[in-house]
This record gives structure tokens, sequence and C-alpha cells, in this order.
């Protein structure tokens, strides 16, 4: 099937682009800030002011903890980090099941997280989520669905394997940088070349095909080794055609590596490649904006649930924050500080008061010296962050076995680009123009100067329909170069774009946009990455291993479930989607429901 005419499916992903269809069988996040200091650090009366608002007894030493039974009469105090979709998707969750002292935390003054919707006079643009990816038991499309959001949502948002990330209609026009298009019945030809051999990269995973030791176990290098074989022993094309389609290769390559959130595809597992799944059904585009799916789901909390302007500076778990207090004033406390056995603590929480004779396992301090004792703690932080903060933002660290999670997952930016014109440059059939460089047929894998970043931008995409986005281009940039270009200012970016324009149309005259709008998804400290990714080293055994809650082992000493993990990064079928992230979220909030749900039913058994 060709991508020019019928598909080249654009796969994408939790925010920004379209996921390619991988055929496999049917089975959106934190938005916060963790900064400061040393997590030990201040003074002895800094201390006593956080233990007292924390609810800390100073003097609890030696507390013999309640029967197990007792939690059943608590209301357990419940605190979720971060409100985009897994962390609204928990709370909401929660509040449905029964509980009622759950406080969300969100360091931004908006909620959302990796959605971010924008208006443009009487149309929405979308910054971040804009697809519903697949439509049978998508929780987000029957949100959608349910609630009236796809009404005037039309045929060509409403398609499975579209060409363009925004119709299906028209023709992809693939330019070269002299200024030349590549006819369409070429690019026809390399498409299912392409296509052929992307579906082997599937085959790895889901046959468990082994991998060769050539690949490197990399996508990337994969799929450019065997696409060049297959084109260099083409005997029926000339040379000049055979340097084109290597020139594709690597523009399709830079194409994949957006929809991944990849730096490149390089650095993608060949052996994961093929778990992510794809639920059946159509994308969807939300008239109104993928904001409307976030409203939703914050209409069921209530206005004093969510704390907005809330940065998170560290999470003291398994009674860090407490024992931490004690040894800083001099007091009798287990001198452990931060890195002993997390499983190693015989107190137990029970009760409903946050007062000085309740002992809470977690303590949340944000940045403002604020802390929030709890019971429990969900933290939906994005991939990116927990990679930038994680030493700093929990007390004790993390286990080895989430941290190398945590070092082995992949998560890069994926930025977008609108320009709007005044009058449309393109042809009416063009839904998308493509940017093929002649001079990278060659080339193992681009690699660019800072100030060539713009030849990371792989193509600009037409918006349809006319009538409600009027003359507007959505380009793509992913990777380090994706940081540059967020460093630029806006007039930078802007002659840039129409540069590159004017240069692969071969037409001079096109005018600078009359506005342009892009995101900024790397270097927001709340996000720090668009979406996540199965890097060359890592596999779904670390998801499950990010996704798993601590402290680990199910000791009677300790707890259970103080800090438990969602977002999409944590979904191992589902990562890089919105409704991965939706799911996590309803995931961890029913490992709460569940356990308490069983703690109930020992603790009234009748007495034999």
């Amino acid at each position: 099937m060709a991508w020019s005419s019928t598909s080249r499916r654009h796969g994408g992903s939790y925010l920004f682009r379209r996921r390619r269809s991988r055929r496999r069988r049917q089975q959106g996040t934190g938005c916060f800030w963790f900064q400061g200091a040393d997590k030990h650090s201040g003074s002895g009366e800094t201390q006593r002011k956080r233990a007292a608002i924390c609810g800390l007894n100073l003097k609890t030493n030696g507390v013999r903890p309640p029967k197990r039974g007792a939690w059943t009469a608590c209301k357990p105090r419940i605190v979720v980090i971060g409100a985009g979709l897994a962390g609204l998707a928990a709370a909401k969750s929660l509040l449905g099941s029964g509980f009622t002292d759950v406080t969300v935390l969100e360091a931004s003054d908006h909620i959302g997280g990796r959605v971010q919707s924008v208006q443009h006079g009487q149309t929405t643009l979308e910054l971040g989520a804009t697809w519903i990816h697949g439509t049978n038991g998508n929780p987000v499309y029957h949100l959608a669905e349910d609630n009236g959001l796809l009404e005037h949502t039309t045929d060509g948002e409403r398609s499975v394997g579209r060409i363009s990330l925004y119709t299906k209609n028209g023709v992809a026009h693939y330019q070269t940088n002299s200024g030349t298009r590549i006819p369409k019945d070429l690019v026809e030809e390399f498409s299912d070349l392409y296509n052929e051999v992307y579906e082997l990269t599937q085959e790895f995973f889901q046959n468990g095909k082994p991998v060769c030791a050539e690949s490197q176990n990399s996508v990337g290098v994969f799929t450019r080794d065997v696409v060049r074989k297959k084109i260099e022993l083409d005997p029926d094309d000339s040379e000049s055609t055979k340097r084109l389609k290597l020139s594709m290769l690597q523009q399709y390559l830079k194409v994949e590596s957006c929809e991944s959130s990849s730096p490149s595809m390089d650095e993608v597992s060949l052996s994961e490649f093929g778990e992510w799944t794809e639920i059946p059904g159509a994308h969807h585009v939300i008239p109104g904006g993928f904001i409307k799916i976030v409203d939703l789901l914050a209409q069921a909390i209530p206005s004093r649930v969510i704390r907005l302007g809330k940065p998170v500076h560290c999470i003291h778990w398994n009674y860090s924050a407490q024992q931490q207090v004690e040894i800083d004033l001099g007091g009798g406390g287990n001198n452990r500080g931060g890195n002993g056995d997390h499983n190693d603590d015989c107190r137990c929480h029970g009760g409903a008061d946050p007062s000085p004779s309740r002992s809470y396992p977690v303590g949340v301090e944000c940045e403002d010296l604020e802390s929030l004792p709890a019971d429990h703690v969900i933290v939906t932080a994005s991939l990116g962050v927990l990679k930038n903060r994680h030493e700093a933002l929990f007390s004790p660290s993390l286990p080895e076995e989430k941290v190398l999670a945590i070092e082995k997952l992949g998560i890069s930016t994926t930025d977008k680009i609108f320009l709007e014109f005044a009058e449309p440059f393109w042809s009416p059939e063009c839904n998308s123009i493509q940017f093929v460089w002649e001079d990278e047929a060659q080339l193992a894998q681009p690699v660019y100067p800072e100030e060539l970043w713009y030849r990371k931008i792989c193509s600009f995409d037409v918006l349809y329909p006319p009538e409600r986005y009027g003359y507007m281009l959505s380009g793509w940039i992913c990777g380090q170069e994706a940081l540059l270009m967020e460093r630029c200012d806006d007039e930078t970016v802007a002659e840039t774009c129409t540069e590159l324009l004017r240069r692969f149309t071969g037409n001079p005259d096109i005018p600078k946009p009359r506005r342009i709008l892009r995101s900024s998804w790397g270097s927001n400290p709340y996000i720090r990455g668009s979406y996540s990714f199965t890097r060359v080293g890592s596999s779904g055994g670390d998801v499950e291993n990010l996704a798993m809650p601590l402290p680990y082992a199910k000791s009677t000493k300790a707890p259970p479930l103080q800090v438990l993990f969602a977002g999409e990064a944590t979904h191992r079928k589902y990562y890089s989607t919105t409704h991965g992230a939706l799911l996590s979220g309803q995931r961890e909030a029913t490992r709460l429901t569940e356990m308490y749900q069983d703690l109930h039913k020992e603790t009234t058994k009748p007495n034999k």
C-alpha cells in the first residue's frame, strides 16, 4: 500500500503524531516541577516547621502499630502528584470508589499535562495530544463519544490508515532540496518497499524472532540496512533513482523518529518494537480540542481537591520524613536516614486526622515548605522528570531496579510548529510537504551541527478542513534538534521555516507566515520530553518495574502501597498514548481500592 495514495499509517502517540499500525492484537500525565536543594537541607527550625505542617509527631518512637484490621476504620489520605490525564483519572476513580481524603498537586497553573489546546480564532490548535487512537475499548474514545465531542468530526478526521496526520484525502508531496517534486509513482514504489521492511520489524517481538548482531538490536540500523540492500540490488533502477530512494529512506526514518519521540530510530529497540499494541478502530480528532477530555475528567473532581501551583520538592516515604526530623533534632529515631532497607519499618498507618497522634508513612514536601502527610502517594511524573529528578525527589532513594528502569527506558522531544498563512501556496490536493535532502542518501545516520537544526524538520502537514483551520501548516521536529529549535525566538523559526518551504517547493515567492505557534515540551521543566519509547537495552519488563508500587515486598512491617506510579510510560502495551495514561491512573486507583476491600473482608470475618 503506497503512502502517497492510501496510507503510510502515520503513527504517533501520546501527544502529537499518530502511531503507525503495528498489526498487533488489541488488549495521555504528569505536569509538575520538582526542583530545589538537597532533600535533607534546612535548619532545625525549618525541619520543625515542616514536621508541624506535615502532622509528624516527634515523640512517637516505639509506638505500637494498631492491628491490621484497624485500617478498615481509617479514611486513608491519598496525594496524587500531577493533574494530567493519569492523575485526574486516578483521582476521579478514587473519589468514585468512596475515598474522601484525596488531594491532587499540580505545579503549573493549569490542569491537563501534555494536553495543551490553544484557542485560535474560531478553532483550536493542539500543541500536545491530538488524536484518539482506536475505538474498541478505548476509554478516551468512549468519553468523547458519550459526551458528544465527536459530532463535528469530519470523515477525513475519522479514518483508519490515513496518509496524512490531518486528513485521509489528498496527496503527500515529496520535495527535494533542489526544489523538485519526486514523481508519485516513485514515491509509491519506495513506500511499498519501506512498509514491507517495516512489517519485518514487528516480527522480532511478536513471533519471538531472534535479533541478528548486525542490527545492533536497533530499528533504525535494521531498517536502513535491509532497505538499502534491496534498493542497491534492484536491477531495474538507475543510479539516480537509487540515490533518490536512499534519500527518501532518511526522510522516512525522521518521520518515524517523530512518531516514536526518539532522537533517532537507531535508539529504538528492535526486539521490543512490536509490543506496542494498537486498539482497533479509527483515529479521531476532537474539533473542540483534546482539553475537553481533561475537562470531563475534572468535572467529577471537586475544585478543592486540585491544588495548582504546588511544585513538589521531595517525597519522603516509609516514614523517612519523620526519621529525618528526629535525627536533625537529636531525637531517638531509627538512625537510618534515607539509605536503609525500604521495607524494614514496623510502623503502621490508620485513623483519619492529620494530627500529632497520627503517624503517616509518607510526607510530600512542596517547594513552598508546605508538607502533606499521606498514607499513599500516586506519582504521575513523566519519564523525563523522573530521569532528571529521581535522585532528589525520593527519600529514601528508589530501589535499584526502579532506577535502572528509569535510566534504560527512553523519552525524547517531538515538537509541532504551526504556521498560518493568509492564502495557501500549496495546491488543493496537497495534504503535506515532505522534505527530502538528496545529500543525505549515503549517510549512515544524519548528525547535524547546532546551526543546521532545521534539517531535522521532516515535513509540514496541511490542516484540514480549511473551513475550520484556515490556511495552516503543522511542521514536525524531534530529538536534540527540537530542543535547539525551542531556544530560538519566533522570528528566527518563522524565517527558517519559510526559507525551507521556498527551497523545497521551488517557489521563492512564498510569504512569511502571519502567525507562528510552536510547542516546547523538551524545555518545559514540568514535562521534559514528549512521550516514552523502548530504547535499545530496555524492555517491557522495565515498564513493569517502573510501574511497581513501593515498598516492593509484602511485608507486615511496612505499610503497603505507599508510593504508586502512573503515566503513559508505565503502561507496557499502550505507552506513549493518552489512553495508556488514563488507564494507568485507573490501574493505580484500583490497586488501592482492592487493597482496602480485601482488608475489610479480612477484618469482618465472623469469629469461629
